[in-house]
């Protein structure tokens, strides 16, 4: 990255340690360019979930900085911090009372979109992810196999169009064709 450059994202000196005395991160600087795609790469338990917590603010450094867009974390509103950022997770984290239709659309509804283009912009992230928008639409989460709720976590994440999308093994559930072809349409998004 070209160092006249505005980061998207910015770590500075980020540790992070839990109350028995676990260190899951150790002083860790990381800048990411607006537009790039990183990868944190790493065994088990190295603090690579952990970091993406603190970028969301789901659990806050012990010390360091985070600045996403230039503005330092700790100085905004979490629930706005949030609805910023698209968040995948290996567990996928469906709401099972909603249809996969509402549970896309959440984040679209946190940010007053009106019915029209949240409807809209379901179907296109449903397609974009593989899933038929007339066929899974209206089921639950418990109606489909962990692949296609993990692929609907893909769209959840991406349908407010986030500056920041932040994937925690967001293609771990999908098997491998589905696993390429999410993986090409997420690069070419």
């Amino acid at each position: 990255m070209n160092l006249s450059e505005d980061p998207a994202i910015v770590l500075r000196g980020i540790r992070k340690e839990f109350p028995d005395g676990t260190v899951a991160v150790e002083d860790l600087d990381l800048k990411v360019a607006r537009g790039h795609i990183v990868a944190l790469v790493g065994p088990s338990g190295c603090g690579k979930t952990t970091t993406l917590r603190m970028i969301n603010r789901l659990i806050e450094p012990s010390s360091g900085t985070i600045k996403i867009n230039g503005e330092d974390i700790r100085s905004l509103d979490v629930k706005q911090l949030r609805r910023k950022i698209g968040y995948v997770i290996q567990a996928v984290g469906l709401f099972p009372h909603y249809t996969i239709r509402r549970n896309i659309g959440t984040v679209c509804r946190l940010l007053d979109w009106d019915k029209k283009r949240i409807a809209t912009r379901v179907d296109e992230v449903l397609a974009l992810v593989g899933l038929d928008p007339d066929e899974y639409g209206d089921r639950y989460p418990n109606q489909l196999s962990g692949g296609q709720r993990q692929r609907v976590g893909v769209a959840r994440a991406l349908a407010a169009d986030p500056p920041v999308m932040l994937m925690d093994e967001p293609f771990g559930a999908v098997d491998p064709i589905a696993r390429e072809r999410l993986q090409t349409e997420f690069l070419g998004v």
